[in-house]
């Protein structure tokens, strides 16, 4: 066997409309499929919503809003996310902070969405 990507991760989530308008302020768009479900898209990667109480089966077996830790890859320099960040009203917690990706270095900044799961948003570093 051998794993290509990541082609989707599930969040389960408290407030659905919330959700979306943080990740769409990260530039992500709202994706409806299978009827009424909804995903994040972006890239060729999606992040599926599951609203808390009422999870598609089948999901994780305790699932919790705000216990996922996940790191974007972003194009944005630090300091021109940073000023986007501000202007959609999204705090930074952390950063930037130099980080080790999957493929080398990372400058990451660090936010919390409306679950307060952790969002690492993270440009890779050029050599």
């Amino acid at each position: 066997m051998r794993v290509l990507s990541i082609d989707h991760v599930v969040l389960t989530v408290r407030d659905l409309e919330a959700t979306i308008a943080f990740y769409e302020a990260l530039g992500m768009r709202r994706e409806h499929f299978e009827g009424d479900r909804v995903a994040l898209r972006f890239g060729e990667q999606k992040l599926n919503l599951h609203e808390a109480g009422a999870e598609r089966r089948p999901h994780a077996r305790a699932p919790t809003p705000g216990s996922a830790d996940l790191c974007l890859l972003v194009a944005d320099e630090p300091e021109a996310l940073a000023g986007a960040l501000a202007d959609a009203g999204i705090a930074v917690e952390l950063g930037p902070a130099r980080r080790s990706g999957a493929t080398g270095p990372l400058t990451s900044l660090y936010v919390r969405d409306p679950d307060g799961n952790l969002v690492e948003l993270s440009r890779r570093e050029v050599a």
